[in-house]
């Protein structure tokens, strides 16, 4: 195992106060998202879309790492520099989504595919230049739901996909999402959460995983998107860490939690709560890796076209931002319009 390799990717993506963009969406996410704008999801509108991201002035002092699609990797700036190349220029850590998305387990639940041909593949993409990858497996809660097949089904493919990352000198980054759809409560969510956390560590003990050099990607615990009331921020933050002490070990560097399905102001205020809330208590960074939670506002201003590319970059720039502060719980609501009145500002 390439211990330096692996613990010199660590450190650049651990720095405080600095977080993950996700930018691996599918193509079938990615058409969808367009969709809704009325675009077409075309190969070089996904390449101008995410040069757009990539190369917002002064991003790279809040995101430290940016997951990559497949088709990303290979892609290049307008002015033919490969997009990892890019981003290592600027001081940004370049990784690549290496699953090959989800196929049915059973009549209800999804299993993540993608381990074949995976060595070969990483080698490829360490010559493009990528440093990290990440695997997400998906879990769905009812009253009956996960069952224990799909629990350790996904955890093993977890911790395997883990092992041949960091076998080949590559960061894995682990990510267990609980969905967030469903009418379920905080209470049966913090109870999958805990169940999939603790088999997903016993897991990759299994397979001789460094938690060194890992980084966590879950889903906070909250509940789900049909469930009325909604629990407040503060109980959102308090769940989502009494099950974060009681099941990761502090060998774990870094846990940056996906956002999934939240508002990118609630992942936002979540994030800084948890970050609040004795931070000397914490044996780990509590940081980010959001997709749509980063992105979406910079999409809906951009909507393929050339002249709003700036107007988006500045949306993109704020979440970041403010994402940024609430790494360090120094995040507040009012930070929303005091950003949005300091845009004109925005170089």
């Amino acid at each position: 195992m390439a211990t330096h390799e692996l613990e010199g990717t660590i450190q650049r993506l651990t720095v405080p106060g600095k977080g993950i963009l996700a930018a691996d969406e599918s193509q079938a996410t990615i058409a969808k998202r367009f969709a809704i704008l009325h675009l077409e999801s075309t190969i070089e509108n996904r390449r101008n879309y995410r040069e757009l991201l990539f190369t917002t002035p002064g991003i790279e002092a809040f995101i430290n790492g940016v997951i990559l699609h497949e088709e990303t990797l290979a892609q290049k700036t307008k002015e033919g520099l490969l997009f990892p190349d890019y981003l290592d220029n600027e001081g940004i850590v370049p990784g690549v989504k290496v699953d090959k998305g989800l196929i049915p387990l059973n009549s209800k639940e999804k299993v993540t595919q993608g381990l074949d041909g995976l060595s070969e593949r990483l080698l490829t993409y360490k010559n493009l230049g990528a440093c990290f990858s990440k695997w997400r497996a998906v879990f769905s809660i009812s009253n009956t739901l996960p069952t224990s097949l799909a629990i350790t089904t996904n955890t093993q493919l977890l911790a395997y996909y883990a092992y041949i990352c960091q076998s080949n000198g590559v960061v894995p980054i682990v990510e267990p999402e609980v969905l967030i759809d469903g009418d379920h409560g905080i209470t049966r969510c913090a109870e999958v959460t805990e169940n999939v956390l603790f088999t997903l560590f016993k897991e990759l003990r299994k397979h001789q995983v460094s938690l060194e050099c890992i980084i966590l990607k879950p889903s906070m615990v909250i509940a789900g998107n049909q469930h009325k009331p909604q629990p407040s921020i503060a109980e959102v933050a308090a769940a989502t860490l009494k099950i974060l002490r009681q099941t990761v070990p502090a060998a774990v560097p870094s846990i940056n939690f996906l956002s999934g399905g939240q508002t990118p102001e609630a992942a936002t205020a979540h994030l800084n709560t948890m970050n609040k809330l004795q931070p000397s208590r914490h044996p780990w960074r509590l940081s980010f890796s959001y997709g749509r939670a980063l992105q979406e506002p910079a999409l809906k201003i951009w909507n393929g076209k050339t002249h709003n590319v700036k107007a988006a970059q500045r949306a993109f720039y704020k979440r970041a931002k403010l994402n940024a502060a609430a790494c360090k719980g120094q995040y507040q609501s009012s930070m929303e319009t005091e950003e949005k009145e300091a845009e004109t500002s925005f170089v």
